[in-house]
């Protein structure tokens, strides 16, 4: 009797483990699927066949395929983690796991997600077949672009355009959004990303070294301090100048929210530079009251200029002189 309670618990310690590398935790990561519907909404219109059903299968499709990325990181990444002063109080580091039921389970979430994607629409369906296979190529060897630097900032950064096309094909599955807005989600995910490395460098090598940083990630190996934070910088240019295309194409006066996203990006920084930052646990950022504060001034600022015309900023989109005579 008490080798079957054994039994029993032990199976349902390994179900729990199984359930607990999917991360269904970070799903609060899917929050960049709403402006990509509101942008939607606001240049294209509904053009949905039904908005309950696409949003939902939509969301399904996002989440099923964001976990089973989830699934194949910490398997591929269990003889790494180890190392990791946090991250190797994993399922996949302190559990023996099956590959066998790992593949299993990351094939049933993607064919899961891929055919909530299939109903919701071809291009959600598109969209989600490009994000499984962005999963393999940053996870899997011999690719696995997460060891290369840089490359690992850029290729893990597509989710973030990924999940705003996803979004905006909610509400209008027949085109996809404008490609400058588009590139500022992809510089941003990327700044977001190497402000996580930046703060990841700092904290392990002050407490624990560089060399065992190196075995936790290869990548660090081409990474300095200063090169992820000139990399932040260069980043958060770019998504400044994608995004300024952007409002100035589509509505001048959206170029209000521009201060406010500058200071995010600012306080963004500095907080991945403090200890034990949430910025390495980015589904934990909510926590950040004054990070929340910044994200809701900016959505008002936003809705403002939305429905506010300010005639003024007209001057800034065409060509003006200051005369002098």
């Amino acid at each position: 009797m008490d080798k079957s309670i054994g039994d029993l618990q032990k199976m349902q310690g390994s179900v729990a483990a199984y359930i607990a590398i999917a991360r269904l935790d970070h799903s609060t990561k899917h929050i960049f699927i709403v402006p990509g519907m509101i942008l939607a909404y606001l240049l294209r219109g509904v053009h949905a066949p039904s908005l309950v059903s696409s949003i939902t299968l939509g969301l399904l499709a996002a989440i099923c395929i964001a976990s089973s990325n989830y699934v194949i990181n910490e398997w591929f990444d269990r003889e790494f983690d180890k190392f990791h002063p946090t991250k190797s109080e994993r399922a996949a580091v302190k559990t023996q796991l099956s590959g066998t039921i790992i593949f299993l389970e990351w094939a049933g979430l993607v064919a899961v997600g891929l055919a909530c994607a299939f109903a919701a629409s071809k291009l959600t369906l598109l969209v989600a077949s490009v994000f499984a296979l962005q999963g393999i190529i940053y996870n899997v060897p011999p690719i696995r672009s997460k060891d290369k630097a840089y490359l690992d900032v850029i290729s893990e950064a597509i989710n973030n355009p990924l999940r705003l096309i996803i979004g905006w094909a909610m509400i209008d599955p027949t085109t996809l959004p404008p490609g400058s807005i588009m590139l500022t989600y992809w510089a941003g995910g990327a700044f977001l990303m190497a402000a996580k490395r930046l703060s990841e460098f700092r904290e392990i090598v002050a407490s624990h070294g560089r060399e065992l940083l190196e075995r936790y990630r290869a990548s660090f190996a081409n990474y300095s301090e200063i090169s992820l934070t000139v990399s932040c910088f260069v980043y958060a240019l770019a998504t400044s100048f994608f995004l300024a295309i952007f409002l100035i194409k589509y509505r001048v006066e959206y170029l209000l929210v521009v201060p406010v996203l500058i200071a995010l990006f600012g306080h963004y920084l500095a907080l991945s530079m403090e200890p034990a930052s949430t910025a390495q646990r980015p589904e934990k950022l909510f926590e950040e009251r004054a990070l929340i504060a910044l994200v809701a001034l900016l959505a008002a600022t936003f809705l403002f200029a939305t429905y506010v015309n300010i005639p003024a900023l007209d001057g800034l989109a065409g060509q003006r002189y200051i005369s002098l005579q």
